[in-house]
């Protein structure tokens, strides 16, 4: 059951509005959602039948990259941006299982993710965790927020995670300024976590697809494995570099990787030298 009944609509929502979060919260089977996110989730999922396979598969890539982040670079810090509704195997969970000192700070900008996240995402009692209401759009107001710095310390290696966010920034000029910003405030040693949807795998015509991306009243932009390699310009990826989200770092068999063509998201970790 939901930890907030949906149909009374929380003040501060326009639940007329399809919002990201909720929209893949009801992809992902969850009940966290209004008529607005369900249809406009169906109609994705019309022309992309696969819609709810991308979500999960960019759910184990998020848990693939903080267990090697948290194991292998020895991160103890994490900033995730757009982090969106709880659901199993949150960062924290992660990262505290490996290291209980680990701290996480979670920053999202709808209040029903943040009546769950208060809920559900306890720390272990070594570690801490936070989460904030802000938009990536204004990245300086994320970083100055008090909650940041009483949680991790930005001087310090910061694992910056960006899932699925990106490509609800349509505007490249924009969404290179707000990723430099981020970028450009992280201690050396630092990494980022990205993925996004990219046209690279992506079959039928592009010109429906955009079609209903604009019909599924979220902007939305796909971008070329190509172009998610330039946001990563002057940083140190981590092999296997800019991959389809099921060849980065698999721990299953082949045969059981979901197909590129299903997924349509690459995936990359870089560190910032």
């Amino acid at each position: 059951m939901p930890l907030v009944d949906i149909e009374q609509v929380p003040s501060g929502i326009d639940a007329s509005r399809a919002h990201p979060a909720r929209r893949y919260d009801y992809w992902l089977g969850g009940k966290d959602n209004f008529e607005a996110d369900r249809e406009s989730g169906r109609l994705v999922a019309a022309a992309f039948p696969t819609i709810r396979m991308s979500a999960i598969e960019n759910r184990r890539f998020l848990h693939r990259a903080v267990r090697h982040l948290t194991e292998e670079a020895g991160i103890r810090q994490f900033l995730d941006i757009g982090a969106g509704l709880p659901s199993a195997g949150n960062v924290h969970e992660i990262a505290q299982e490996i290291a209980p000192e680990s701290r996480v700070v979670y920053v999202d900008n709808d209040p029903i993710v943040l009546v769950h996240a208060r809920a559900l995402l306890n720390s272990s009692p070594e570690g801490r965790t936070a989460y904030l209401e802000a938009d990536l759009n204004d990245p300086e107001h994320i970083l100055g927020l008090a909650g940041v710095h009483e949680t991790i310390d930005l001087s310090k290696p910061v694992a910056l995670m960006l899932l699925a966010v990106f490509h609800f920034m349509v505007d490249d000029e924009a969404a290179h300024r707000i990723f430099r910003t981020l970028r450009e405030r992280l201690a050396p040693g630092s990494y980022i976590v990205f993925s996004h949807a990219t046209s690279d795998d992506l079959a039928g015509d592009p010109e429906e697809h955009r079609k209903v991306n604009n019909m599924s009243g979220i902007p939305f932009r796909v971008r070329t494995s190509a172009e998610v390699a330039e946001f990563m310009e002057g940083l140190e990826l981590v092999e296997p570099g800019v991959s389809s989200l099921p060849h980065w770092r698999p721990n299953v068999p082949e045969r059981e990787r979901a197909r590129p063509e299903d997924i349509c998201m690459h995936g990359v970790v870089a560190r910032i030298p």
